[in-house]
């Protein structure tokens, strides 16, 4: 018996029956068939390959609120993205659910996000025909723009995880889980780097709401956590007192920082650099990586520039918009 065989007897034994087991065919299906590992399960390896993908480690430095904050200690969307993982684990283990599959798609949901956060999402989607949300450009990115074009080949759960991890349900109890595991870090973490830029104060939380989730971040987070587990695995979701209070949290958080003109004010130079960006590659498309000329060649030019400033970093962004627009003095 392998290591592998071994960990799917184990899978058998501890998880539920509600659990999606890395034996099930339908869940682990690849669009390419390939051999088994005989070390790791189909979902630890769909785990590693999004950890080892290039578009992983492009998200240290993609926004997640602050545009390029400066301090250590903001978040990221890769910092928020293992946060989204180790929430997501914690949830499965506690529901004796596939603990591997909550961390794969939690690990990818975010990978297709544009630079400057969900300022970046909003502009794509104005200025590309094709539309732009990250979510499905998540599933895009591991479909068929990491590994030189050829995609991830991951399973059929992760991918389904992946895409409905924003505003669908997940055809896996393990995927839904990810998408409460996604709010339940971000509002949290936020709140906390929201204080740190003196954009909120802690006392401004709604009493209605501390009273129920916690004062500190820590409570908040176990409160949530652990209302998913108790509301069972017949239905993914928070129980009834709980999820009004997150709710009236998230609401709050937009309300004094998501939309907030001070933690906002360097958005519209992001939204300009973008179309700016977009602009050049249209019109110089010879300009474009090889990668993406061959993605203009099968479908359009604007499918190949979405996919190319949507992969970019912050900084990667500004130091390009910086060489193609700002003068250089002569020497």
């Amino acid at each position: 018996m392998t290591v592998r065989e071994k960990i799917e007897e184990t899978e058998s034994i501890i998880l539920c029956s509600h659990a999606a087991k890395s034996t099930d065919e339908f869940f682990s299906k690849r669009e390419n068939y390939e051999e088994k590992c005989p070390y790791r399960t189909e979902f630890q390896r769909d785990r590693d390959r999004i950890l080892h993908c290039k578009s992983f480690r492009r998200l240290k430095r993609k926004t997640q609120v602050f545009l390029s904050p400066i301090g250590d200690h903001y978040r990221t969307r890769l910092t928020h993205t293992l946060e989204v993982s180790q929430i997501a684990r914690t949830i499965a283990r506690g529901m004796r659910l596939n603990e591997d599959l909550a961390e794969a798609v939690a690990l990818g949901h975010d990978v297709g996000h544009s630079p400057f956060g969900h300022c970046g999402e909003a502009v794509l989607n104005e200025i590309c025909p094709h539309g732009f949300k990250h979510y499905l450009q998540s599933l895009r990115v591991v479909d068929e723009i990491e590994n030189s074009g050829g995609g991830l080949n991951l399973t059929y759960a992760v991918r389904d995880g992946i895409k409905c991890h924003t505003n669908m349900t997940a055809e896996t109890r393990e995927g839904c889980i990810v998408r409460l595991a996604d709010t339940i870090a971000y509002i949290n973490h936020d709140i906390e780097d929201s204080v740190r830029a003196g954009v909120l104060d802690e006392n401004d939380i709604p009493k209605e709401c501390t009273d129920i989730l916690g004062n500190t971040k820590s409570e908040r987070i176990t409160s949530l956590v652990s209302s998913v587990i108790a509301h069972g695995t017949e239905s993914i979701d928070f129980e009834p007192n709980i999820r009004r209070a997150h709710d009236d949290l998230k609401n709050f958080m937009f309300e004094k920082v998501y939309t907030n003109p001070h933690a906002k004010q360097e958005e519209g130079k992001a939204e300009l650099l973008i179309r700016k960006l977009y602009s050049y590659f249209l019109e110089n498309n010879s300009k474009l990586p090889q990668e993406y000329k061959i993605i203009a060649e099968k479908t359009d030019i604007h499918r190949a520039v979405c996919d190319y400033i949507s992969g970019m970093s912050d900084r990667y962004a500004v130091d390009l918009y910086t060489e193609l627009f700002v003068p250089k003095f002569w020497k």
